[in-house]
């Protein structure tokens, strides 16, 4: 009686066993074929904001790229494999129900990437985006609601967003960006500010942003940054005004139409370097990092003026009498506007 009833369990065992390799079998079948592009190579797959992983299996099969949804739900259960990220990803020819997961899993979505300038202001950051079809609804937004929605408390956003490449995706927005550079701006100038030299004319380090700004808009030759910032910090230590014209054409604001004219470097605005004393209130630009690090680690020396060569590089000089032979020299050379950036002869003599 006992032989009988060993070999009916033994019976049932095996067939137990082989039931559950043909079923082990079957769900890696599936969970390992290749999905369903028929002719092409490869799509673009977005997942929503807040989608479950039943509600992206079951828009893959209504899509015709799995066969069986749910075999790949109880498969990321088991493995407890369910978090999906939202974003748009790329599903190849050659993906299976198991590959996707593992994409969904680790958040491969496809990212894109803007770049911002070194020198660009607020207005152009905005510009720039709103040109991107994805985030093109802040075209007739106001900056200040475009700030408030980044939960950015800025009464003045001017050199707060730190110049740099920066990746987003599908989901992204245009708050994750400028979240993104101002903190990376914050971090940079808060390093460089720790780290400054002795004796500068900065009381704080929001000062020091704002002759970062000057410095990026003067320099057209990155290895004169540092040369260019012992100028300012010069004029500034001696009381002189800093005469510089980028900050005129921030001032005029859309008025600036490519040229200043002597009327403009008369016009009193918080912005004309050459009517009021000390820095402008606020940046004139986002500033690189090399720029910070000028403003904060001037070149030591004793030019209180320079012109622009014409190729980008300038002429320093410790001398008004200087400054004035190498501005007429350049000026008729070049045949350009007169772009200097030197006190007065009053300023001088303060």
């Amino acid at each position: 009686m006992i032989k009988p009833l060993l070999r009916i369990t033994t019976l049932c065992l095996l067939l137990l066993a082989i039931a559950g390799a043909w079923l082990l079998g079957f769900v890696h079948q599936h969970l390992d074929r290749p999905v369903n592009l028929i002719e092409e190579k490869s799509i673009v797959w977005s997942v929503d904001n807040g989608s479950s992983l039943s509600r992206v299996t079951r828009q893959l099969y209504k899509d015709n790229v799995i066969s069986h949804p749910r075999i790949l739900s109880a498969y990321a259960k088991l493995s407890n494999r369910t978090s999906i990220q939202a974003g748009s990803y790329r599903i190849e020819a050659t993906d299976s129900a198991r590959t996707l997961l593992d994409k969904f899993n680790r958040g491969e979505v496809i990212l894109h990437k803007v770049t911002f300038p070194e020198g660009w202001s607020f207005k152009q950051w905005l510009s720039h985006l709103a040109k991107i079809k994805q985030f093109s609804d802040i075209a007739n937004r106001d900056p200040d609601q475009i700030l408030a929605a980044a939960g950015l408390d800025l009464a003045h956003p001017e050199g707060w967003f730190f110049p740099d490449t920066y990746s987003y995706s599908a989901t992204d927005s245009v708050s994750d960006i400028l979240v993104q550079a101002h903190g990376q701006m914050q971090r940079i100038l808060d390093r460089a500010w720790q780290a400054r030299e002795a004796d500068l004319p900065y009381k704080t380090a929001y000062e020091a942003l704002i002759m970062a700004s000057i410095i990026e808009k003067e320099t057209g030759v990155t290895y004169e940054r540092p040369e260019i910032a012992g100028v300012f910090v010069r004029r500034l230590q001696r009381g002189m005004r800093l005469q510089t014209d980028p900050t005129v054409i921030y001032g005029m604001g859309d008025a600036y139409k490519g040229n200043i004219r002597r009327k403009h470097l008369k016009q009193l605005t918080a912005y004309n370097t050459y009517r009021i004393n000390g820095l402008p209130p606020t940046p004139i630009a986002m500033p690189s990092a090399a720029a910070i690090e000028a403003a904060l680690h001037p070149l030591p020396g004793s030019s209180l003026y320079f012109v622009a060569r014409g190729d980008g590089s300038h002429y320093f000089s410790d001398s008004f009498a200087e400054h004035q032979r190498a501005v007429r020299q350049y000026q008729i050379k070049q045949r350009a506007q007169n772009y200097q950036s030197a006190p007065s002869k009053k300023q001088q003599s303060q």
